[in-house]
């Protein structure tokens, strides 16, 4: 028994060496918005210039290799008569709450030509009158009322596809109705996408948190994303990571029109990640960059709420597949639990083990919290985020296969058509 714990135990710190060492090499190459500085075009040099007079509407192709490592984030600025237009676009469903604060910042960006395309999906509270009381104020916003939802949509992707069919913008921004932006986003972001020549832009946005639960949970789960999807890879051509994060996604029109729309997410629960794919699989660029403050959301209020929040979403992850949320379920228990319960009880070569498939993991946490300005003493509480995590696959899996789908914004989804829609 103590042969095979050394060699389980061995396995498993292993592993997170080489996660260890992939994360670390991988977060330094993400560009943060804080970095970049816009330089007037009047200072660039001529070669410069001509560079930025370049068109830059139609997709580019791939390189032969990233370009995730280019550290350059000194960017130009142009002028503002010469500003790609940038529309916004957002579905809201009882909203209410959280929308004004988030339609303001929206309506106040530092940016000389955008427009602001609101959904309002069958709300029932006051989300449509807020909408269409901000609309008459500011001519920037155009609103789109949605009374019924057509068969064969999910609400949320159904009403991204009415904002985009209503927008004229060469540049979307694809978020959330809770989101948070700071006034010289679009600017930052426009000019980093067109220096970088990605068609497609996502932000990592900081997340806020209020409760111990909150954080817990939600410092696990970053760390969690990021090596699942190791973003820093998007970018590049030979890999088949991809990502995408529903609080900000910039895309080029004619890259969003190639990729298929919203149409081709029609009924696909993670539709924000799977844009990501889908620009991928279209032979399109795609980029990531780190927000900080510049893109703000509170995901949910408590830990309670994430777990309900997430009843719909954590098996929509696994493409509706049982085998796959259980090897995730023990995936994170192996991983993140186990060599905590070993500790007391190994020696040797199997406790160096154990310890390193700690230390590496809590490291990894201790990252993520810093990134979101929290402690990271959270990173110690990481076989409770682990369990957490579990909790949430098991709940999300039982639910939806108990009721044969998953109710989301008020309409019921059958499990069948779900599976149907996975991209």
């Amino acid at each position: 028994m103590h042969l095979f714990c050394t060699g389980l135990l061995g396995c498993i710190a292993l592993g997170w060496l080489l996660a260890a060492i992939d994360l670390a090499r991988g977060a330094l190459t993400i560009p943060a918005l804080r970095q970049v500085q816009l330089r007037s075009e009047q200072t660039a040099s001529g070669a410069e210039a001509l560079l930025l007079r370049r068109p830059t509407a139609e997709p580019r192709p791939h390189p032969s290799a990233p370009d995730a490592g280019d550290t350059d984030l000194s960017l130009r600025r142009p002028d503002d008569a010469r500003v790609p237009r940038v529309s916004i676009l957002f579905s809201a469903l009882d909203e209410a709450e959280k929308l004004p604060t988030a339609l303001a910042t929206f309506l106040a960006m530092d940016y000389p030509d955008y427009e602001v395309i609101a959904v309002d999906d069958r709300s029932e509270d006051a989300t449509g009158s807020i909408l269409d009381a901000a609309a008459r104020a500011n001519s920037r916003l155009k609103v789109v009322h949605v009374t019924s939802l057509p068969a064969g949509w999910l609400g949320k992707p159904h009403g991204l596809q009415q904002a985009f069919e209503h927008s004229s913008g060469e540049w979307l921004v694809l978020t959330d109705a809770d989101v948070r932006f700071e006034p010289d986003v679009l600017r930052t972001t426009v000019a980093l996408a067109e220096q970088k020549h990605w068609d497609h832009l996502t932000l990592l946005c900081h997340a806020e948190m209020f409760t111990p639960g909150e954080k817990i949970a939600m410092t696990f789960f970053a760390m969690s994303f990021m090596l699942g999807l190791r973003p820093w890879r998007a970018s590049d051509p030979k890999s088949r990571s991809y990502i995408g994060v529903g609080a900000f996604q910039l895309i080029r029109r004619n890259a969003y029109e190639k990729m298929g729309t919203h149409r081709r997410l029609a009924m696909e629960v993670v539709d924000d990640v799977k844009v990501g794919k889908l620009v991928k699989e279209a032979g399109l660029r795609s980029g990531v960059a780190k927000a900080g403050r510049a893109v703000t959301v509170h995901w949910h209020a408590g830990l309670g709420n994430i777990i309900r929040g997430t009843t719909k979403n954590f098996y929509a992850t696994t493409g509706f597949r049982l085998w796959v949320a259980v090897g995730q379920v023990a995936g994170n228990f192996l991983m993140f639990v186990l060599p905590w319960l070993a500790l007391p009880f190994v020696h040797g070569w199997a406790r160096i083990f154990a310890v390193a498939a700690i230390v590496l993991p809590v490291m990894a946490q201790a990252g993520a919290a810093l990134e979101f300005d929290e402690s990271p003493l959270y990173a110690v509480t990481q076989p409770l985020g682990a369990l957490i995590v579990c909790w949430m696959i098991v709940r999300s899996t039982f639910v939806t296969l108990r009721q044969g789908g998953i109710r989301w914004r008020g309409t019921f989804y059958a499990i069948e058509d779900l599976k149907r829609g996975v991209v």
